[in-house]
């Protein structure tokens, strides 16, 4: 599961509810008040403490089947780890909510053969589909090996939780199929729905494209893109995301002692928080940081220089 925001956060639930022997969360957040009117994961004490999405979904869903086996990965999906978190699995679900990291997990599925369930849902519709390398279309195919342009995101319409809860039970539905070995019943197209607007329709698949760069050609654009540097603005939530380039391990011992001296630090289960400058900053061990309170890029990566150092 690519994601624990409001699809992952439904769709996680419903198949550890059904059974599935094993499953892999990966998420970069941590929980906040705002995801709690359609994250149905999480509670207002999760949001309190500022834990990381992965590990409080982890520990709900061990409490909800314990003979499933489930593993949580408090990360970022990035070109340079992509295939050792989704290499090795049978099938891949999309709890994402942009096409950057879409566009990765298509990479991942084609190169390695593995099935993936897109999904996206904003303001009251949304669209979901099983891609399944060497049988359907992928993701480029679809879609173009750019990130399509949306009219419409989280941040200018917001999205309401119905359309979210239909996505991901569709989502699952075809995840059970396929996990079942009943292809013959799997949808063989994109299924959009708005349910304030009582749309439902479902468009078959094309044709997959011999000269698709990706599942055609063989070309993995978003693998082959190795730089981790990145500045992320996170929909709707007046936060940034600061990724440094390369690898790197954070001591929170060292930082809390040093940041002590100019602002409150308060140590949690596998994040720091650090309260400075009128800014909040959430940094995780891989020395990723979440910068509250801004939603200017070039002031968040200004913040993160200054107090933790590029």
């Amino acid at each position: 599961m690519v994601g624990l925001g409001a699809l992952g956060t439904v769709a996680a639930t419903q198949l550890v509810r059904a059974g599935v022997g094993y499953m892999r969360l990966i998420d970069r957040d941590i929980v906040e008040a705002s995801n709690l009117q359609r994250q149905v994961l999480f509670d207002e004490s999760d949001a309190a403490l500022h834990l990381p999405k992965a590990l409080a979904a982890a520990e709900k869903l061990r409490a909800a089947s314990s003979g499933v086996a489930v593993e949580e990965r408090i990360a970022d999906l990035t070109p340079r780890n992509a295939e050792a978190l989704l290499g090795d699995v049978d099938l891949i679900v999309d709890g994402t909510d942009n096409f950057q990291t879409r566009h990765l997990v298509n990479d991942v599925a084609v190169k390695h053969r593995i099935p993936w369930v897109y999904g996206g849902a904003v303001s009251s519709y949304g669209t979901t589909a099983l891609l399944r390398p060497g049988k359907t279309p992928c993701l480029v195919c679809l879609f173009g090996a750019l990130t399509p342009a949306a009219p419409e995101t989280c941040d200018t319409v917001g999205v309401i939780a119905p359309v979210v809860g239909v996505i991901a039970s569709l989502q699952v539905a075809e995840a059970l199929k396929y996990l079942a070995g009943r292809e013959d019943a799997l949808r063989d197209g994109i299924t959009y729905v708005d349910v304030w607007a009582n749309q439902w329709r479902t468009v078959r698949f094309p044709p997959r494209s011999a000269q698709c760069p990706c599942c055609g050609l063989g070309r993995f654009d978003a693998l082959a893109a190795r730089s981790d540097a990145l500045t992320i603005s996170f929909c709707g939530r007046n936060t940034v995301q600061v990724r440094p380039d390369g690898e790197r391990e954070v001591s929170f011992a060292d930082l809390a002692s040093r940041l002590a001296r100019v602002g409150s630090v308060r140590l949690g289960r596998e994040t720091l928080r650090i309260e400075v400058d009128k800014a909040q900053i959430t940094l995780f061990r891989d020395g990723r940081a979440l910068v509250h309170g801004v939603d200017d890029p070039a002031a968040a990566r200004s913040l993160y220089a200054r107090y933790i150092g590029m």
